[in-house]
């Protein structure tokens, strides 16, 4: 494979200063670059905005784009806000919960943890309303191989039901 990892994944934010705050107060995010442009380097485009990056332990980046002059939205308004998420990894439960005590803290409202039988996690939302999840991987590695094994089967049953298999490998494991 030619793909070695993730550098970023972009998001819009309602104010890069707020969100930078946030993401380096609450979760120990590194600012370490903020490239403010007034036309978009792919297309030449005019729209003054800034591209922010917060930098993770495993060096790849959270980044945000702040558009004072484009309308449109935050989040997609007619998705579900659990459905689009970032999702976090962090290393144990401690961990875990010493985040949601800060968060907690500081007045976000945080859901969980919540066993996923695969990863433990918590849930919020950042200031420009994105929901994110902490979680901790829980996957042993008889699970992840039962999971892989039964992925085709489960999509294409997905694919010709739109409905949950009756027999879900994951969640058939965690009752037994």
């Amino acid at each position: 494979m030619g793909i070695s990892g993730l550098h970023h994944a972009a998001y819009r934010c309602k104010d890069a200063a707020e969100t930078v705050a946030f993401y380096r107060d609450f979760l120990d995010l590194d600012f370490n670059i903020a490239v403010a442009e007034n036309t978009v380097p792919s297309t030449g485009e005019w729209s003054p905005h800034i591209h922010i990056f917060l930098q993770m332990a495993d060096g790849s980046f959270v980044a945000f784009f702040e558009l004072p002059e484009d309308k449109g939205g935050i989040l997609d308004e007619e998705t579900p806000k659990w459905v689009q998420h970032l999702a976090l990894k962090v290393p144990d439960m401690e961990t875990l919960l010493a985040y949601k005590a800060r968060l907690e803290a500081g007045g976000v409202e945080v859901l969980g943890p919540t066993d996923h039988t695969i990863c433990q996690s918590i849930y919020f939302f950042d200031p420009s309303g994105h929901r994110l999840e902490l979680a901790i991987d829980t996957t042993s590695a008889e699970l992840g191989a039962m999971l892989r094994d039964a992925a085709p089967v489960t999509l294409a049953e997905w694919s010709r039901t739109k409905r949950a298999p009756d027999v879900d490998p994951l969640h058939a494991n965690a009752r037994g």
